[in-house]
């Protein structure tokens, strides 16, 4: 078996203000090339409102995970420069906020002065936050607003959220994280009424897409989904008064294949891992398999779209997800979800740069091929967790004095995005010689 190999180095000087502000040209002439491109290649990225099926797969199919990039995770010009150089459009978990609800107002702020920064660049990027299946303790810090209490009838109070009304009341997922930290059921009101404050905080701060993670963790007691459907259709009203498109992008992980209401569906697409299979006889190798685990391939439901049209499956994208590393990181455990012994992305992340590109290339065309309503999300910047080398960050970008631990798979995504000759996945397997 191979040895993971690590990519950390120690951080450089830091950078000049000519580098800063030569970085800053380069990202304008980039911005404007990928532009170029993406008109020229057909792509209507306009709504307002609503969004077409063609526009939303437009935005899809140019979809990148950068967790955390408006919560201080990474450096927010280099971030800026990589995504304009690739072409991405829609920015996945850009603010990514797991628990730690104690700094969330601060988090808020941050995002909101942030956020604008992003769109001077390229004004049609969505960027995407995260409501999650996660509640702790901390979230007692945090006051209630007048506005969420009038939003639901409720007699204004001075008060902060209270973490113990928002469990389950017969006590079903709490600590389900570790003490303090739980999963909260949309069926009580304290629970929607943080919900929607999330929602409302995430479109005031220039978001246009929200995860709402677990969300089949959380209706346990909202069988014909009357909760969701209720706090959802709140944060929708004042996305069209207040986004600024009008609208806010839904999406959640769905092991069933999406949640419907009376033939409507509540997300504006689907999310889901990659669900990767390792290959016991290629050592750290790792291809994709229909029907392995609970992969959404050929699965994702259909109805009555929020936009007003009809389809028999709903888009959908899927990730490079992580969750952890096993009690074995290294050694294979076939049949789980367990890649070599890690989470999807942490596996990824021990591969080398040529292997990373030629997968990446292999799991785009393998999903496109395998159900065109599926769509890869590349890997921008996400959290690792590898005990051997102590790794802790995926970041795609380029190694520079700004990311000193990046990857450097940018390119290997500008050019998968952008079509260029490059390994294919005719024979159904990224594997070549390593």
């Amino acid at each position: 078996m191979k040895t993971p190999v690590s990519l950390v180095t120690q951080r450089k000087p830091g950078r000049t203000a000519a580098t800063v502000l030569s970085g800053s040209v380069l990202a304008i002439v980039l911005a404007v090339s990928a532009a170029s491109a993406f008109a020229a290649a057909g792509k209507d990225l306009q709504f307002d409102r609503t969004i077409s099926r063609p526009v939303l797969e437009h935005y899809l199919s140019r979809a990148i995970t950068m967790e955390g990039m408006l919560n201080g995770r990474g450096d927010l010009a280099d971030n800026i420069r990589m995504l304009n150089a690739v072409g991405a459009k829609f920015i996945g978990r850009s603010l990514c906020l797991w628990g730690g609800e104690a700094a969330m107002l601060r988090n808020l702020e941050r995002a909101a002065q942030q956020a604008p920064q992003v769109h001077a660049a390229d004004p049609r990027m969505v960027l995407q936050a995260c409501i999650f299946e996660i509640v702790t303790t901390q979230v007692d810090e945090v006051p209630v607003p007048a506005w969420a209490f009038e939003t639901f009838g409720l007699p204004v109070e001075a008060r902060n959220f209270r973490y113990a009304d928002m469990l389950y009341p017969d006590g079903r997922f709490k600590d389900h994280w570790r003490s303090g930290q739980s999963v909260p059921d949309v069926s009580r009101p304290e629970t929607k009424l943080w919900f929607y404050f999330q929602g409302r905080s995430y479109i005031d701060a220039g978001c246009e897409a929200i995860h709402l993670g677990q969300t089949e963790l959380m209706n346990r007691n909202d069988p014909h989904l009357d909760h969701y459907t209720g706090v959802l259709a709140r944060i929708r009203e004042y996305a069209t008064g207040h986004a600024r498109r009008h609208m806010v992008l839904l999406d959640s992980h769905v092991p069933s294949g999406g949640l419907v209401r009376d033939g409507r569906l509540l997300m504006d697409f689907h999310s889901f891992p990659l669900r990767i299979m390792e290959t016991p006889d290629k050592p750290q190798e790792a291809i994709l398999k229909v029907g392995f685990s609970d992969g959404i391939y050929g699965r994702s439901k259909g109805g009555l779209t929020f936009s007003g049209w009809e389809c028999e499956h709903l888009p959908y994208l899927v990730e490079i997800d992580n969750w952890g590393v096993s009690r074995t990181p290294g050694e294979p455990r076939a049949g789980s979800i367990w890649i070599w012994g890690y989470d999807e992305i942490t596996w990824f992340a021990h591969q080398p740069p040529e292997y990373r590109a030629r997968w990446l290339r292999y799991a785009r065309d393998w999903v496109r091929r395998t159900d065109p309503n599926g769509f890869l999300q590349m890997p921008g910047s996400r959290t690792l967790r590898s005990p051997k080398d102590h790794l802790r960050w995926y970041y795609a970008n380029r190694r520079s004095d700004a990311v000193p631990e990046g990857f450097g798979d940018e390119d290997a995504i500008r050019r998968i995005w952008a079509g260029e000759a490059g390994a294919s996945a005719a024979n159904h397997s990224p594997a070549t010689e390593r």
